[in-house]
């Protein structure tokens, strides 16, 4: 069985900062590529960033480019989502997901087959 659980969310003023951590269950997290979703009230789950197994290749939404930075620790289970300059726009729910397809290249929801809880980002402005 393998859960996802994401941690770090909060309430971060506008220009600050956040990193989230995803922990994650399953014997091969080292083979999977992990990837950071967001959703917004009233809006479709889009893709944020996705990290290859060996973390040698990163993908970024537009919208994260230069600010966001995905990274994992293949030791200890875990995938992190550092976000700098925080916008009032980056409000939503954060998850966190794995894809055991294969390959790293992710950013579609139904290309992730294992997805956690989620957790709450709130950027005041």
């Amino acid at each position: 069985q393998v859960q996802l659980v994401e941690s770090g969310g909060g309430l971060v003023q506008a220009g600050g900062s956040l990193r989230l951590s995803c922990a994650a269950s399953g014997r091969s997290f080292s083979s999977w590529a992990m990837g950071w979703f967001r959703q917004a009230p009233g809006k479709e789950r889009e893709f944020v960033a996705v990290i290859s197994w060996d973390a040698l290749s990163t993908l970024y939404a537009d919208s994260a480019k230069g600010r966001f930075t995905i990274s994992r620790d293949n030791a200890k289970n875990t995938v992190f989502l550092q976000m700098n300059s925080l916008k009032p726009e980056d409000t939503s729910i954060y998850y966190c997901a794995a894809s055991s397809r294969g390959g790293w290249y992710r950013n579609r929801v139904y290309e992730y087959d294992y997805w956690g809880q989620g957790t709450q980002v709130t950027v005041s402005s």
